[in-house]
This record gives C-alpha cells, structure tokens and sequence, in this order.
C-alpha cells in the first residue's frame, strides 16, 4: 500500500512538473511550417519568454495606429537592457509586411534558442521589433496570391492602409513614430528588416539588398562590402542557402542583369543609413515552401548576430568615426541615381525562362522551367552617383509654427536651440520657383518632385520660441535630407510646407490699374522691363491682366512669402 502511494505521489510530481514547465514551441512548430502566429500568440510568447528569462526584457515602446501596443524584445548577457560603450546594438524588425511572416517565426525561435543555450553574445545587444505592423498583423486573410504559405497571414497595409515601409521621413503612422523614437534611443550599429521577395522564380531561397554603398560614409561601406557582406554570404552558403542580390531587374528576366536598389530616406534601411546605421533587407523568396523560408530568415539573422559578436570592435569604430565626420562634413551628395556605366557580375541560381500560349488570354506569357535550373554569372549593376551635391550652411532656422516638423526633428534626435528673443537674422532664403506635383496620390500624400529654387539674402524678423538648427552634430545627414526642399524625401517632398505655395493678398484691377499707371511713370526701369516682355510675349501683350500682374510682382505689396521655403540657411 506504501508502495502503491509513494508511485502515485512521484506520479501526481511528475504531471504537476510538466504542468508548472514552460511551453515554448511555437504556433509555427506546432503546426510543422503550415501556419505563422497571430499577433496574441507572438506578444504572449514573447511575454512568457521575459517572465522565464532575466535576460529577457519585452518592452511597450508606444502605441500603433491600431489602437494596439507597439512591442520590442531586449535581448542581454549581462541583463543591462540599454544601449552601452563597447557593445554593438543590433536590431530586427519584423512584420513590417505582415503577409511576409518568415522574420516573425525565425525570431520567436532564435530568441527561445539563445536564452535556453545560454549562447547571447556578451558584446551584442539584441533588439528585436516582433511585429511592427500590428494593424496589418490583426487583418489576417491569404491577400499575398504569388506566395507560398503559410495558410493565413497578415495584410501588407497597416489600420490606416499605409505602406509603412514607405513612412521613415514623413511618419503618419504612429508605429513609425514609436519606432524612430526607439531608433534614437538605442542608436543601433547594425540593423535587420526582413521581408519576402516577389517576382521571378529562381533557386535561390535567400536573396538581400544592403544599405546602399555608395551613400554610406567610407569606413562603413568599405567595411560592410569587403568583410561582412562577403563572411555573410560565406556562412549563409555554409549552411544551404547561397545568396544572391535581391532580384531587382530592368528586363523580363533576371539573366538580363540585376539592380542594385537605391533605399532612399522613406524605408527603414535608408532611414538607419541616415544615422550611419548600415542594414540589410531581407527577401526570402515567396515561392519555395514556408519552412524553407522560416530557416532562411533564422540563418541570415543568426550570421548577422555572429558577425556583430566577432567585429564588435571594429563595428563600433566605424560608427565612431562615420558620427564624426559626418558633423564636420560640408558638402553633402544628395537623390542618387544609378550609374549603369559600371558594370559587375554575381552568380546567380536560376531557372530556363520561356514563353508559352497563355491558357487565359491566348497570347504569349512568361513561365519559368523548374526542370532546368541553371547557374551562371550575370550582370549586376550597384552604383550610384549623387545626382545633386550641395553645401550646408551653418545652421538651418525654423520659426516655431511648423510645429509637426519641429517634433520630428526632435523625436529623431536633432539638437536645436530656442532663440531667446525676438532677433532680426540675416539669412538665405529660398524661393520655389518650379516644382511638379503627383496627379495621384503616394502613401496618402501629392508628392512634389522637380523642384528648382532661387536663393535670395533677406533680413528676417524671428521670435522668442522660434528654432537655431546647428549643423555641427551627427544627424547632419538627417537634416540635409528633410530640410533642403530638392532631396528626393525631403519634408518639403511630403507636403509638410504645402501652405507657403498659395498666394494669400491679391489686388482688384480697376484699383491697382492707377497705382500701376503711377508706379510705371516714376519707374523707368519697370517700365522698360514691361515693354520687353511685351516685344517678346504676343499672349502677354494681348492680356491686361498678365501685365498688372506683372507689374504687381515688381512691387513691395506683393507678399514676399508666397513661395518662400520657410527653413531658413545661415551661410558659413
């Protein structure tokens, strides 16, 4: 009978034992590669791994446009959760794409395996961003038709239908905000955005695109093209995935030569490369089978995390010195544009295109011949020129009532000065003369492109509470981008300064037709400038009211901040 109890004592142990241990399989596991989490799965998993782990620390680090927390894991050896000398921040992000779920899986999986193998880098601090697009993550449905599993995932838009890998300059959606202010917080050295491909069919199950080379400061892009992406690409084929560039192609075909892809300031990788910060994107491709995709991502986000643990030194050296040449720097290369001039070569996994009947339409369509792969080398083309080169001035002055580019300038960590008191400054200001605008709208926005500006000296009246902008700091780069109004992502470009392009004070002509008879006798010089665009202009000759306008904008009623960019530069 005491036998009979002590077994069903050590019995009742054992149950509760494997009741009271944690379970930290995930859904993806679970269902053997055919699903990805939910959004309440991954915050759960995520939450049970902080209550398991002290070097675990999942924080809230602000809201979505979704009503819904957003949400980052802290990974460290030493249980210090903020960025520190001598340890190199590395941070993921995931979801961005929530139909493009492989990074989420990987990173449940890879942060359960660290901590259980004890093997987090002591030099690394690991930051991982579980599900960026919360919104999109929640709107689950099979919206992807070209991809290849899982079963259900999310939508690429967030709750606002934003593209948010389009949100870095002009942040609408209050993700990007919490995550820019995070960003700023850690300062990261290195950083992750993973993703899945579209497009072509290939062999390939890894593909990527770096920071691109050409924009980065030479310590950072020397060392990121000749060691790391090279020790990269050698440990990902080492493990079964031999990479290529993402497959950005001009023609039908990816024989026909790759694309280097130019991330300008707007995605998350060009954003980063503004804070010297180089990144890859990720892109798995979309049509080899879920698991291969999910094993893909681990082993990209794991070499990377190798790589920063065994060239931490030299990872943080570089930023050191990119930081400060980058505040010392006068002369800064803007809108890069591809140099198809030079020209390179990768090998490249791919299958025989052909062309068939179209079962569909009859006609000819493109398909793919998984029967006969092939491997060869191809054309690639990754450099970049800048396709305008301008000076900064001294310092950039904001009067306080664009008050929504004065928080983001301040959310991304751009020191300024508050002028203490009204102050008349002598300074240059811009003109927009020209600039075209998109007939549809871009991410909720009429984009502006084009842009040609006339720079005049003025004396400027400016008020207590108005802004001094140095450019003698690290976001130099940042500040050049959003505030000089031709950048490709400038926050002119996003319509932040839209209200200066109407015209606010008109006249009435059969007023202003004395005052312009009066001004044009006491005024020769005017008055010849009339007559020559007269003898040169037929339509204007023929219209009085062109010609009173004319007149009209040679004199002081005329508003001078019709068309004035209102950033204004102190010249060195």
């Amino acid at each position: 009978m005491k036998k009979q109890f002590y077994l069903l004592l050590c019995l009742l142990s054992s149950v509760a034992s494997a009741q009271s241990k944690p379970d930290f399989v995930t859904p993806y596991e679970r269902s053997k590669g055919r699903e990805t989490a939910t959004y309440a799965e991954i915050i759960d998993y995520f939450q049970r791994l902080d209550r398991q782990f002290d070097q675990a620390k999942l924080i809230e680090i602000g809201k979505t446009d979704v009503g819904k927390p957003l949400h980052l894991l802290l990974l460290a050896a030493d249980k210090v959760f903020t960025a520190r000398p001598g340890r190199v921040t590395l941070l993921i992000n995931n979801g961005i794409h929530p139909g493009e779920p492989e990074g989420i899986d990987a990173c449940m999986m890879m942060a359960r395996d660290l901590l259980m193998a004890n093997k987090l880098p002591k030099n690394v601090l690991l930051a991982i961003v579980p599900v960026f697009n919360v919104g999109g993550s929640l709107n689950r449905g099979v919206s992807r038709v070209n991809q290849n599993g899982p079963e259900t995932y999310g939508f690429r838009g967030n709750a606002r239908n934003l593209n948010l890998n389009r949100d870095f300059i002009k942040a609408d959606a209050e993700n990007t905000k919490a995550f820019q202010a995070m960003f700023q917080q850690l300062k990261p050295q290195v950083f992750i955005d993973n993703h899945t491909s579209d497009g072509a069919d290939y062999q390939h199950v890894v593909t990527y695109f770096a920071t691109q080379k050409d924009k980065l400061h030479p310590a950072l892009s020397g060392y990121m093209t000749q060691t790391f992406q090279p020790d990269l690409d050698k440990a990902l084929a080492g493990q079964g995935f031999p990479t290529a560039p993402y497959v950005n192609h001009p023609k039908d075909t990816p024989e026909s030569g790759l694309l280097g892809y130019n991330d300008s300031p707007r995605y998350t990788t060009g954003y980063a490369a503004m804070f010297n910060c180089f990144g890859f994107t990720l892109e798995t491709h979309m049509w080899k089978d879920y698991p291969a995709r999910v094993k893909g991502s681990y082993a990209f986000d794991e070499a990377v995390l190798r790589l920063c643990e065994r060239d931490a030194k030299t990872i943080l050296a570089n930023k050191q010195r990119a930081d400060a040449a980058v505040t010392q720097q006068t002369s800064f290369a803007l809108n890069y544009k591809l140099d198809r001039n030079k020209v390179d070569s990768v090998t490249f996994l791919g299958y025989e295109a052909a062309y068939k009947p179209s079962e569909v339409s009859g006609l000819k369509r493109l398909y793919y011949d998984r029967t006969k792969p092939f491997t060869k080398r191809i054309p690639y083309m990754n450099t970049f020129v800048p396709d305008l080169q301008l000076t900064k001035p001294s310092a950039y002055v904001i009067p306080q009532a664009w008050h929504e580019v004065i928080t983001l300038l301040k959310r991304n960590g751009v020191k300024m000065q508050a002028i203490p008191k009204d102050t008349l400054i002598a300074v240059s200001a811009y003109y927009l003369d020209d600039y075209k605008t998109s007939t549809r709208p871009y991410e909720g926005h009429y984009t502006h492109t084009g842009v040609k500006l006339r720079t005049e000296a003025q004396r400027i009246q400016f008020y207590k509470g108005d802004y001094l902008i140095p450019t003698n700091q690290p976001a130099n780069r940042y500040l050049i981008e959003t505030l000089e109004p031709q950048a490709q992502d400038s926050f002119f470009t996003w319509n932040f300064f839209d209200s200066v392009l109407d015209q606010k004070e008109y006249f009435s002509n059969y007023i202003f037709e004395d005052t312009a008879a009066e001004l044009l006798k006491k005024d020769p010089a005017l008055r010849k400038q009339l007559a020559d665009k007269r003898a040169a202009d037929k339509a204007f000759a023929e219209n009085a009211n062109a010609q009173l306008e004319f007149i009209y904008k040679q004199t002081p009623y005329f508003e001078k901040t019709f068309n004035r960019y209102p950033v204004y530069r102190l010249e060195p």
